[in-house]
């Protein structure tokens, strides 16, 4: 069992919507986000690549959708920032090459449903997910990812809002929070590292104010004391960024996706799939799990792992950590009582969690690619309404509470 240490520092980071690799999230979750809202069955499995003046936007698409993949892909392009040729990556300026064919039949035949029902619907790959939640923050995250989330996001509203104050910001930037831990719990920000793009013209003391305004924004005060290290654009200056500066590919931000590096990763990405594939779907409803768990009191942290094998429909094994904070005298008596309130099959997933139907409900996938995929309530994962019914379960099970 894990074991909470007495003091120590963690530290998380964030990337802009701008920053190379969550562009092309966002294309490959745009292309996704087009072909289930009219072909809720599409299977899409989309990789994006951008490069100086160039898009290239690939994969495996099998669906009844009319999508004209050059529009959604300049959309999103266009909705980031990139709108200005003198950064040698544009929506309208860019280069764009579309290589998609068809999902394989072989993959196919293990998450489809049969007409008849004889054949339920299996994992779309073999592999194990993870899903995390904390008591430290509201959102029943990890402090350090939260709020370097906070920071860019706030950056990013500031940049785009009518008249912006700050017209020397880019799109392209990054943050990182350092906090200092005591027994397991959040005490203060150690330091803060925000690396910005921005024009030629701009000062470094305009940007050096606005991290500080940001963060104390954000950060809640007491967190947020007199000594806190501030490093912003250490090198000296950011002005080359975006694809021009760093090609992008889908799938690089798999710790920016999820918990900032607490806790474990599967090592699947989930932007550009489709919610067949469990990489995607299964680690959403680990999170789901592990959140009700420590809304519900049964835990102050926990961890939640499954797998599958492709084309089988009932998980291989369900894992629970609490990291020692349960109220459970194992934490093996929790995976009973989640068994008794969650169904952890990919067809039961994706009902659950409504996962063919976002538009329907108010969000779409493109909005999880940029600011992490988990922390957020407009996703259905970060529900706390099954709190009730893993107690009840626990006290029907017999277990003292």
């Amino acid at each position: 069992m894990s074991k909470i240490r007495a003091e120590h520092v963690f530290t998380s980071e964030s990337v802009s919507e701008g920053h190379p690799d969550k562009v092309c999230d966002q294309i490959s979750d745009a292309v996704l986000d087009a072909c289930i809202e009219q072909d809720p069955d599409s299977r899409v499995a989309c990789e994006s690549l951008v490069t100086t003046d160039m898009i290239v936007v690939s994969g495996e698409i099998t669906t009844h959708a009319d999508v004209v993949w050059e529009t959604v892909t300049r959309d999103v392009v266009r909705s980031i920032g990139y709108n200005d040729e003198a950064l040698k990556f544009s929506a309208d300026g860019a280069k764009l090459m579309i290589c998609i064919h068809s999902q394989s039949a072989d993959i196919s035949m293990g998450v489809t449903e049969s007409t008849n029902k004889e054949k339920e619907q299996g994992a779309g790959d073999q592999g194990m997910m993870f899903g995390y939640a904390t008591n430290e923050t509201e959102e029943l995250m990890p402090a350090p990812i939260v709020y370097a989330h906070k920071i860019v996001q706030e950056f990013a509203r500031l940049r785009k809002q009518e008249g912006s104050k700050y017209p020397f910001l880019r799109p392209d930037a990054k943050s990182q929070v350092s906090i200092r831990y005591i027994d397991g719990k959040p005490v203060c920000v150690e330091a803060i590292v925000v690396s910005h793009q921005h024009t030629p013209e701009a000062k470094m003391e305009d940007l050096e104010a606005l991290v500080k305004v940001v963060s104390q924004k954000v950060i809640p005060a007491p967190l947020l004391g007199k000594d806190v290290k501030y490093f912003v654009n250490p090198t000296g200056r950011f002005e080359i960024g975006g694809p021009h500066g760093d090609t992008g590919l889908t799938g690089r931000k798999i710790i920016v996706d999820t918990y900032g590096g607490v806790g474990s990763h599967g090592g699947g990405a989930f932007s550009g799939k489709d919610p067949s594939k469990v990489d995607r779907s299964a680690a959403y409803m680990c999170r789901y799990v592990a959140k009700n768990i420590v809304a519900s009191g049964l835990a102050e942290k926990c961890e939640v792992q499954v797998a599958y094998a492709i084309g089988v429909a009932k998980p291989l094994s369900l894992n629970v950590d609490t990291y020692g904070t349960g109220k459970l005298d194992k934490d093996e008596d929790l995976e009973k009582i989640i068994r008794e309130v969650f169904d952890m099959r990919p067809s039961s997933i994706i009902k659950t969690l409504e996962l063919k139907h976002p538009h329907k409900n108010g969000w779409c996938y493109k909005q999880t690619a940029a600011y992490g995929h988990f922390g957020r309530s407009q996703f259905p994962w970060e529900k706390t309404n099954q709190a009730q019914a893993l107690l009840d379960a626990a006290k029907r099970l017999g277990f003292k509470i």
